[in-house]
């Protein structure tokens, strides 16, 4: 049994949920482009990350401390965080169209991976193959080159957040992840399992502000009665409810969502497990500072190879499911809960900024069915998660156990009562 009726208290929109031709033209309309942040390091565009104390270009990051450290003066410094360097915490809700940083900028599809510096302490040529680094040595007189120009191949992003972790730091997190779960992992897994063997990797994300408005029509149910019937030897429930037509829209800002930058990590494949990546957000990207390539050596890094248009669906499903959230304390009173039918998302502003992110990552590819297995460790925050290969008859057998068990438990009561 049910009953129509209308919502009281209803909000106002302009006009009813749009068609799709009225939500494709209204795509169309979307505000035209800001303006591009520029976050191109000047002072760093001959390649050469110096020591500002002495100039030597033996410069690594200190993961116990994420600063920089000078291997031959010891001095140590931080640059900029881009928080405060290019006002990126500031003005979200006064955003208006698609503003870009550089380094998150389209990446052109003819752009060649290798590049060629010439070194400035000796004028020997030295080529920076940017597939797989983004720093090389002279082989003459031993300088650090790095790549610190926002080149159009999407190899350097704007900003990068340094490891914290260090690697033994993350190795005792892979190993206590392990040890926990070695009951039921494959004796082969077990057996090669070396946590010595993870790697520290810089991942390209995007991370981005915005202002939104979101709307959802549907129905929400209002239970008023509940009854149980006998129909044979079972007991069937039914309930009566009031049905309503519920509309409901909210405006807000998100700021520093992260987004993948790279469609391998972005597209999950049956051959491997590489979203478990999502698991360990969120990082800290407020302690996120300006790009410098020395904080990746002794790293290794992925190139970021989307651009912001292939990446947008992704940002306003993860806008609309916002706007969802913060519409739900508002439906208390529909019990039985409530079922969007439509709902229309209106991005008012939005600004990119691409951005290296620090994982301790351990993988293991699994022979049986070619399943690449990965454990990660959030390089900041020591978040950790991971999936293992299991042993199906492990598996099988505990599930046996546990139902004899509940099985003889259920025999017991049953005799108890009788």
């Amino acid at each position: 049994m049910t009953q129509e009726s209308a919502e009281p208290k209803q909000p106002t929109f302009d006009g009813p949920p749009l068609s799709l031709e009225e939500e494709l033209a209204a795509a169309k309309a979307e505000p035209e482009p800001g303006p591009s942040i520029e976050t191109v390091n000047e002072s760093l565009k001959d390649g050469l990350n110096r020591c500002p104390k002495c100039g030597s270009t033996d410069v690594q990051l200190r993961g116990s401390t994420g600063m920089l450290v000078c291997l031959f003066c010891r001095n140590e410094w931080q640059e900029a965080r881009v928080e405060e360097q290019f006002g990126l915490g500031e003005g979200i809700d006064e955003l208006e169209g698609t503003v870009i940083a550089s380094g998150a900028g389209d990446i052109a599809a003819d752009v060649a991976d290798q590049l060629t510096f010439k070194c400035e302490a000796c004028g020997a040529e030295v080529v920076v193959d940017t597939a797989h680094a983004l720093n090389a040595r002279c082989h003459w007189c031993r300088h650090t080159l790095n790549v610190n120009q926002q080149i159009p191949n999407g190899a350097v992003p704007d900003a990068v957040l340094p490891f914290r972790l260090t690697k033994d730091e993350a190795v005792e997190k892979i190993r206590e992840f392990a040890s926990k779960r070695r009951l039921f992992a494959h004796k082969r897994f077990k057996k090669e399992f070396v946590p010595e063997n993870v790697l520290g990797v810089y991942l390209p994300y995007l991370v981005i502000d915005a202002r939104a408005e979101s709307q959802y029509w549907g129905k929400g149910e209002v239970q008023t009665r509940r009854w149980t019937e006998k129909q044979g030897d079972n007991n069937v429930t039914y309930y009566a409810a009031d049905v309503y037509q519920v509309a409901r829209q909210v405006s807000f800002t998100v700021d520093d969502l992260t987004v993948e930058g790279s469609s391998e990590r972005a597209q999950m494949g049956p051959a491997n497990t590489n979203n478990i990546i999502n698991t360990i957000l969120p990082f800290d990207t407020k302690n996120a500072v300006q790009w410098n390539a020395s904080y990746l050596v002794g790293f290794t890094s992925e190139k970021r190879d989307l651009n912001v248009e292939a990446v947008r669906p992704h940002l306003e499903e993860q806008l609309l499911s916002i706007g969802r959230s913060e519409v739900r304390s508002s439906l208390g009173r529909f019990d039985r809960g409530v079922r969007w039918e439509q709902e229309k998302l209106d991005v008012g502003g939005s600004r990119w900024v691409s951005m290296y992110l620090p994982v301790w990552l351990y993988s293991y590819r699994q022979e049986s069915n070619g399943l690449l297995h990965y454990i990660a460790v959030n390089a900041r925050t020591g978040e950790t998660m991971g999936s293992i290969p299991v042993s199906q008859p492990k598996l099988l057998l505990a599930a046996f156990t546990v139902g004899t068990f509940l099985e003889g438990i259920a025999g017991a009561i049953l005799v108890a009562t009788a």
